[in-house]
């Protein structure tokens, strides 16, 4: 695989800073993120359906599909691993329509997912599965914005510094556990 260089990102981020992103670039961001998983994102879907607002600005935005674990003393956050994205893909498109510029999560996105990336210039991102411990040290503060009653799954605004991720599918629709795959095998059968 083709070895690139560290980008950082300073968030939100626009339609130009993510078409300099591409599938298999190691980036570290910086700044707000908000957390919705399955719950969140089925009530933000019947608020827009009732013509309700959403309770952040969802343009530029990046969105982490993640539930955190209860903070220990004098730490903002509890363990902070990443949740299997593909569970939000049926709201995903609608939310991408209206600006959003980003997810973080991990697993596979549907192909409905991966042409509205493209046709909104947007870009998926995985974070390490397993590694929540590791992660929550990349967030400097955590705040309850919206849907408190559903504990963990609650909306939160996150303060972000140099937290890794991995570009799965840049804006261009490169999807890397696609490549990856392919060259795995390309390198596989050479050894044979």
């Amino acid at each position: 695989m083709e070895q690139r260089e560290n980008k950082h990102l300073r968030l939100p981020f626009d339609r130009e800073e993510a078409a300099r992103l591409k599938a298999g670039d190691y980036v570290y961001l910086s700044g707000t993120i908000y957390t919705a998983r399955d719950a969140a994102h089925k009530r933000m879907h019947e608020t827009l359906q009732k013509g309700g607002d959403l309770p952040f600005a969802i343009k530029d935005n990046v969105i982490y599909y993640m539930g955190p674990s209860p903070a220990r003393e004098g730490r903002p956050i509890g363990s902070a691993g990443p949740t299997t994205a593909s569970r939000m893909d049926r709201y995903t498109p609608t939310l991408l329509d209206m600006g959003l510029r980003g997810m973080i999560g991990k697993g596979r996105r549907s192909e409905a997912v991966a042409e509205a990336i493209v046709r909104n210039q947007a870009v998926y991102f995985a974070a390490v599965g397993g590694a929540g411990a590791l992660l929550s040290r990349a967030i400097v503060s955590s705040e309850v914005i919206a849907y408190d009653d559903l504990g963990t799954e609650a909306i939160r605004r996150l303060e972000i510094k140099d937290f890794p991720v991995i570009v799965v599918i840049d804006c261009e629709g490169n999807n890397l556990y696609d490549t990856a795959i392919l060259q795995y095998a390309e390198k596989a059968a050479v050894k044979i």
